[in-house]
């Protein structure tokens, strides 16, 4: 695999972490923020870029506890991770970045979220949206919170744990297995970024065991929609033709009548890309950034 885009790595302290941003492109150039989803990392994005046609400087923080970004777990009487938190990050990024002007936010999945809701919150600071598979979560109801808190208690007296790999091949397949359209260069590529070797030899994936407990912090999909009306910035909706992940988080519900939620952006569009799973901007990097110059420029 050719890297057409050198990324350069910056550690940076926000909010008292370590935080560890990656970057590509001309500084100058006009900025676009890249946020990676659940269990991934910054270099995620490197396909994608190597794709663009337009001058971007692309900004891509690793989120707390994922890649090269500080764990806060590691500090006494802490033990889980909270949405909000996401937000005040990605607002310190955006402080440090591009401070008082409106920023163009590329999320995936999670990342995605975590856009679509800034966008609400702060309506000001956003100037468009590019949401890859980001389809919020699955709407729970109040009964379902004894439970979970239970559960939640549950699991921080057993924290959850990472398998770990003989050797980065083994991450690769291990990426290849949840992705089977990701070519092996590719896979070698993601794996480098996506794993590190510990003290005992083995190879870990670079991301805090924590992430994997539940939420005790039920999704009200009614707050999440009116969030999201407050939203100004046109938002780009993309979906991967062949993605099993709506139909996971739909949970049995009628796609169409899921995707009603999306009615509350003032300015939503749609794109759906074709031979594309989840990762699709591993799977279509130039459909995908083909999308994000035009929409962006």
């Amino acid at each position: 695999m050719t890297i057409r885009e050198t990324s350069r790595s910056e550690f940076i302290t926000l909010r008292g972490l370590a935080m560890h941003v990656r970057h590509w492109g001309r500084a100058g150039a006009p900025k676009l923020f890249a946020l990676h989803g659940w269990m991934d990392v910054a270099a995620s994005f490197q396909f994608m870029v190597d794709a663009l046609e337009r001058d971007w400087h692309v900004i891509a923080p690793d989120w707390r506890g994922f890649g090269q970004t500080g764990w806060p777990t590691r500090h006494p009487g802490t033990g889980s991770y909270w949405f909000p938190d996401y937000l005040a990050d990605l607002e310190a990024v955006l402080d440090h970045f591009q401070p008082g002007e409106p920023v163009n936010l590329v999320g995936h999945s999670m990342g995605a979220n975590v856009a679509c809701f800034y966008a609400g919150i702060r309506p000001a600071r956003v100037r468009r949206v590019v949401d890859l598979e980001g389809f919020g979560m699955t709407g729970a109801h109040a009964g379902q919170a004894p439970g979970r808190y239970a559960r939640w208690l549950d699991e921080l007296r057993q924290p959850p744990a990472l398998k770990t790999y003989d050797s980065m091949a083994a991450v690769a397949a291990r990426l290849q297995k949840t992705n089977p359209r990701l070519p092996d260069d590719r896979a070698a590529f993601l794996a480098e970024h996506w794993s590190a070797r510990n003290g005992e030899g083995r190879w870990e994936i670079l991301g805090d065991p924590a992430h994997k407990m539940v939420n005790p912090v039920l999704y009200r999909l009614d707050e999440v929609m009116a969030i999201w009306a407050q939203a100004t910035a046109p938002v780009l909706h993309v979906e991967a033709r062949d993605s099993q992940t709506l139909s996971h988080i739909a949970r049995g519900q009628p796609l169409d009548e899921f995707r009603q939620r999306f009615q509350a952006f003032r300015d939503f569009r749609a794109a759906v890309i074709d031979d594309a799973g989840h990762m699709l901007h591993h799977d279509q990097p130039r459909a995908v950034a083909a999308l994000v110059d035009g929409f962006c420029a």
